[in-house]
């Protein structure tokens, strides 16, 4: 296939598309490559996925709702301890979706906006499609971001994982504040993929959303991906001030007024709801990182302190790239980044504790 083609716009081939985690079809693998929950959706979200607001064969002619209500209303609900209304609530087919609505309705001006340089690299292709300068703010030594230089004037917007990816070290609420409160006059996106998985219980979960009335330049981005076992159905919100989503909608309503269907809405109202279940994977999960880093650090990896669904982790007697591929041999896959500063650690998904058990033990054989 030809690089470019005469059809294309200069932006087409100006552009450097994101790479997605690799999803192969490989009997009997150990997936453990693109950060999926290893265990089922709420059983309340199957069925409404099935039932009558979902996969009814008579509804399904119809459009889905284009604002989504039900779902903000059920993602208020969820975050009203902090005081969440269903006017500071968007909702998008994914939070890459979510994501790339932010970047042109809320970073796209004539300064450049800040991000980690080890970060989610979506966040400088978003950057390509809409035209929005950036600088890469270095992480320190031991993966953690310094608030300090976002603070710095000449701020187009500022964004950042939380915890970050792909090192899952999380920054402290009272960092993410002072963000906020330092730039004023700018957007901060905290982007919450990995957030439930820290924090004690449900309550303890420290999200920037309790941080978003008092600060009005500040959006917070999750999604159902992670925590709630729906990456297949593509569910992304994001919580801010009613000014902030206003934004987001005008952006929404000029490219696809309906980026949600009636599965989607149904299968995720469901699942916010289901607090029961969503508290009890998370915490198997995060129970499953702790064995998992001690069993790394017992082999003699070095790992990064994570407060996601996956660790980050270097052998410094093997090359990482060797050891993805030994794995991938033994039907196993991690993923593997060829970036600077980065390119001797494996980013490893959290699976299940059989799963977990099947890599220390390739891990071991392959390390003598």
């Amino acid at each position: 296939m030809s690089q470019t083609s005469r059809f294309w716009s200069a932006v087409t081939r100006s552009l450097t598309p994101y790479v997605p985690g690799e999803q192969p079809k490989l009997a009997n693998l150990v997936k453990l490559n693109t950060n999926e929950n290893p265990y089922p959706p709420s059983p309340k979200a199957l069925a409404a996925i099935g039932g009558e607001n979902g996969a009814d064969a008579a509804r399904l002619r119809l459009y889905p709702d284009p604002n989504a209500d039900a779902l903000k209303s059920a993602v208020a609900r969820h975050f009203a301890a902090h005081g969440i209304a269903a006017n500071q609530v968007f909702v998008g087919n994914g939070s890459d979706e979510v994501l790339a609505h932010a970047f042109l309705a809320l970073l796209k001006h004539d300064r450049p906006i800040r991000f980690p340089d080890i970060t989610y690299s979506f966040y400088p292709v978003y950057c390509g499609l809409y035209g929005i300068e950036f600088e890469k703010v270095p992480l320190d030594a031991e993966f953690a971001l310094d608030p300090a230089p976002y603070l710095a004037p000449n701020c187009g917007g500022i964004i950042f994982p939380n915890p970050n990816a792909p090192t899952g070290r999380l920054l402290p609420l009272e960092a993410v504040e002072r963000l906020a409160a330092g730039q004023p006059d700018c957007v901060v996106v905290v982007d919450e993929a990995y957030i439930d998985f820290s924090g004690d219980s449900i309550a303890t979960i420290p999200t920037a959303i309790a941080l978003v009335n008092r600060h009005p330049n500040l959006l917070v981005v999750q999604t159902l991906s992670k925590s709630r076992s729906l990456a297949g159905l593509r569910v992304g919100f994001a919580v801010g001030h009613p000014d902030l989503i206003e934004a987001l909608e005008r952006v929404k309503n000029s490219f696809n007024s309906y980026p949600l269907d009636r599965l989607a809405i149904a299968g995720a109202v469901a699942a916010m709801d289901d607090n029961t279940h969503f508290d009890a994977t998370r915490k198997a999960v995060m129970a499953s990182r702790d064995t998992l880093s001690r069993d790394l650090s017992a082999l003699g990896f070095a790992v990064v302190p994570s407060a996601a669904n996956f660790v980050f982790a270097r052998h410094p007697g093997h090359d990482a790239g060797e050891l993805a591929q030994q794995l991938r041999e033994r039907s196993i896959i991690v993923r593997h980044f060829k970036a600077p500063r980065i390119d001797q650690y494996l980013r490893i998904t959290i699976g299940t504790d059989t799963e977990c058990r099947t890599l220390i033990q390739a891990l071991a054989d392959i390390l003598g």
